[in-house]
């Protein structure tokens, strides 16, 4: 088993100050999963619990000269400590900057390596695995180790490749959230009224978000959004009564019809997924899964300088149902 690879800068701005940032937010620990074509950020696809997570890079969006071997079909995987990845690789560049660093893509004088190893440390006596960086130059070079876990059997390999098969199925429809901020200002003043947030999405293109409790209901409505998949017309009778009904009222009538789905999550899950803002995503999908099975967030990357999707990023993230709903 062996994979070693030279991290590009821009890898390095990536990963060091958009996307660890963002993906500690969704829990301390996560698998590392390399493949021939990809690296992948996972969390709680394997335990089924809380928030999960998907981070996916093409090998060429961090990457210069990338080799990896196992008998696993050159797939490895393990858990990692992201604060301590976020750490070392933040280290690695301060001394990988001081050294002064080539021409940004691994053919400069001064390279920062990242691999994996084996190594005995202080007071043991069996070799533990690590993921090492290591700065060279011309006539020094320094190492940092960063712990993680024995790498997955093939069987749970497996496993975590079949659970990430089954997360990127994509809900019927999708609704565009340019404006992650506005979202966010809501969901900072919804949170402290209460924990069960009930999330309606509709094939107008409507999001309904509301939290209910005996003393008040909070809610706000984004309308007229972009769809993408399954969307329908807003029926003549809704259009001649737009003025008269409540955000609320236009949410069940959507559901009663089967034009919308509404499902009820964790106000924590919620507002944690939007720390995914961290990461700098352009804007946000939101989609309910079929049968209402979770909440989809997908966040879109655009090209610098353009408004196509850049498709060697992806990052997405499946909040836990606590109510079936109904659709």
């Amino acid at each position: 088993m062996k994979f070693k690879a030279f991290l590009t800068d821009n890898g390095i701005s990536l990963l060091e100050k958009r996307f660890l940032p963002a993906l500690d937010k969704m829990g301390k620990v996560c698998h590392l999963y390399f493949t021939r074509d990809h690296t992948i950020f996972l969390h709680n696809l394997l335990n089924g619990d809380g928030i999960q997570s998907i981070a996916q890079f093409r090998k060429e969006a961090l990457f210069d000269d990338y080799r990896i071997s196992s008998q696993n079909d050159d797939r490895i995987a393990f858990t990692i400590d992201l604060s301590l990845l976020q750490r070392a690789i933040r280290s690695s560049v301060s001394i990988y900057a001081e050294m002064g660093h080539g021409d940004g893509v691994g053919n400069g004088p001064n390279r920062l390596q990242i691999k994996l190893v084996k190594k005995l440390p202080a007071n043991s006596n069996q070799p533990l695995p690590f993921l090492t960086f290591e700065s060279k130059g011309y006539k020094s070079a320094v190492i940092q180790d960063v712990p993680i876990s024995k790498p997955l059997s093939r069987a749970d390999v497996l496993e975590l490749q079949s659970a990430l098969d089954t997360a990127q199925d994509l809900p019927r429809t999708l609704v565009q959230v340019p404006d992650l901020n506005q979202l966010q200002n809501y969901v900072d003043r919804m949170k402290h009224v209460g924990d069960l947030l009930n999330v309606s999405i509709s094939k107008y293109g409507d999001l309904h978000v509301q939290i209910s409790t005996t003393l008040i209901t909070l809610g706000a409505e984004f309308r007229k959004l972009l769809v993408l998949g399954e969307q329908v017309e807003v029926p003549a009778e809704d259009q001649d009564q737009d003025q008269d009904l409540s955000a609320q009222s236009r949410a069940q009538r959507a559901v009663q019809r089967g034009d919308a789905q509404t499902v009820q999550v964790s106000m924590k899950h919620f507002a944690k997924s939007l720390q995914c803002h961290l990461a700098k995503p352009d804007c946000a999908f939101y989609g309910i899964a079929q049968e209402g099975a979770c909440l989809t967030v997908i966040f879109q990357f655009f090209i610098p300088g353009s408004r196509q999707n850049d498709k060697s990023i992806s990052l997405h993230c499946r909040l836990p149902v606590l109510d079936p709903g109904s659709s």
